[in-house]
Formats: C-alpha cells, sequence, structure tokens
C-alpha cells in the first residue's frame, strides 16, 4: 500500500513540475522598438517646393556670375535654399586640402573643433553659410556654428554642421567630406556641381562636438523627421 502511495505521490509531482517551472521561468524580453527610418530625399525635397524668402534679395552661386538667382526660404523649424555646391578645402591641412590643391586654401575655419583646432574639411562634411550681411544674418534664423542641416543631391541626403562661413554675397558651399559623401567631384580646383543641391538647416540646433560625424547624422535624421512631420 505505501509502495502504491509513493508511486501515485511521485507520479502526480511530475506532472505538476513542469507546469511550475513554465510558470517560474522569466517572460521571454520584448522585441526592441523599431526605429522609424529617416525621411527620403524626396520626402524632404517634397517640403521645399515653395519659398517664404526671408533673405533680403537674393545671392549669387559663384564670383564671376553677375545674376543673383538663391533665396533663403523659411520653414516651420528650419530655413532652406538650393544652389550650386562649390568645395570648401579650408582648416586642417591634410593630403586633400592644402595650399597645393586649393588655390584660395585657408588654415583656419569660423567654426572650431572641441579641442580648439580647425574642422577638416577632408572628413567632416560641413557646410558653409554666407557671412552676416545685410541679404541675410543666418544668427537671425536661429542658425550657429555646429547647427544641424541636410544636404540633398541626386537622392542622397548628407547630414553635416554649419562649419564656415563665406562670402556675404555668396551662397551654396561645402566641405570636401560632403561633397565626396553625396557623390559630388570634391577636388578643390575644378570639383563641386553647378545645381541641383539643396540645404536645409535646422533651428536652434547644435551637434556636439562639432566634429562627431555619428552625432550630426542621428541629429539631423531625428530633425528632419520633424521638419517633414511639421510642414
Amino acid at each position: 500500500m505505501r509502495k502504491l502511495i509513493l508511486l501515485a505521490t511521485m507520479a502526480l509531482a511530475a506532472a505538476v513540475l513542469p507546469s511550475a517551472l513554465a510558470s517560474a521561468a522569466p517572460a521571454p524580453a520584448a522585441s526592441p522598438a523599431t526605429t522609424a527610418a529617416a525621411p527620403t530625399a524626396a520626402q524632404l525635397l517634397a517640403k521645399t517646393n515653395s519659398c517664404k524668402q526671408i533673405s533680403n534679395g537674393k545671392y549669387k552661386t559663384d564670383e564671376d556670375v553677375s545674376a543673383k538667382t538663391v533665396a533663403v526660404c523659411d520653414a516651420n523649424g528650419a530655413v532652406f535654399w538650393k544652389a550650386d555646391m562649390d568645395i570648401d578645402c579650408d582648416g586642417q591641412r591634410s593630403t586633400q586640402c592644402n595650399e597645393d590643391t586649393d588655390c584660395c586654401y585657408q588654415d583656419d575655419t569660423a567654426f572650431h573643433q572641441s579641442d580648439g583646432k580647425p574642422l577638416n574639411a577632408a572628413k567632416l562634411p560641413y557646410i558653409v553659410v554666407p557671412s552676416s550681411s545685410s541679404i541675410w544674418k543666418y544668427s537671425s534664423s536661429q542658425l550657429k556654428g555646429g547647427g544641424s542641416c541636410a544636404v540633398i543631391y541626386n537622392g542622397k541626403v548628407e547630414y553635416a554642421v554649419i562649419g564656415d562661413t563665406g562670402p556675404t554675397q555668396i551662397i551654396g558651399e561645402a566641405s570636401y567630406a560632403t561633397a565626396k559623401d553625396l557623390g559630388i567631384n570634391p577636388d578643390p580646383s575644378n570639383g563641386g556641381t553647378d545645381s541641383g543641391v539643396t540645404y536645409i538647416c535646422f533651428k536652434n540646433s547644435t551637434v556636439s562636438p562639432i566634429e562627431n560625424h555619428a552625432n550630426a547624422v542621428s541629429k539631423g535624421e531625428g530633425l528632419a523627421t520633424t521638419f517633414v512631420n511639421n510642414n
């Protein structure tokens, strides 16, 4: 009799134990939330079809042209302009950017790295904004050095920072690295493109440190998403 009772007890325990263990086991971890994709070039460009001009007049694209064709346009959370791209090779000397490769090379940039050194045009995607003038003051549009920008060309989007200032009458310039990443010839002597580049700069934004391109991409993608949603 005892043997029968013992066998019955063991059988009952064997039946109960798996379910008890299953209930005690930790729940499977939740799948991580899917990160929303950054806006495409087409989505960004669709928000720049019309221009609420805030510049007092327009800019030239190059020193040797007389026509002033580029306006700076206002939008919700950003300003933008459509221009060419000249190559800025200023800042730290490199194999790509120096007095021999660029006739107009300068060893400084308007804004500096966190260690105080000029930016490196060959490595860092940055854009150039016109120096403040009666046409437009970038600071009046809540833009500043290290600010976040999206640069669009030929279906590609590059996230860059505001890294330098240029002539007061000319617009449309970016670093060697920006051009290279967008598939534009980055050579400072014969590179660039004459048209087809859209620059969108986000108001009240800062990439820190300015030289960290990964941070520029992360920050830019988020601001670009907000720009598309709010315009």
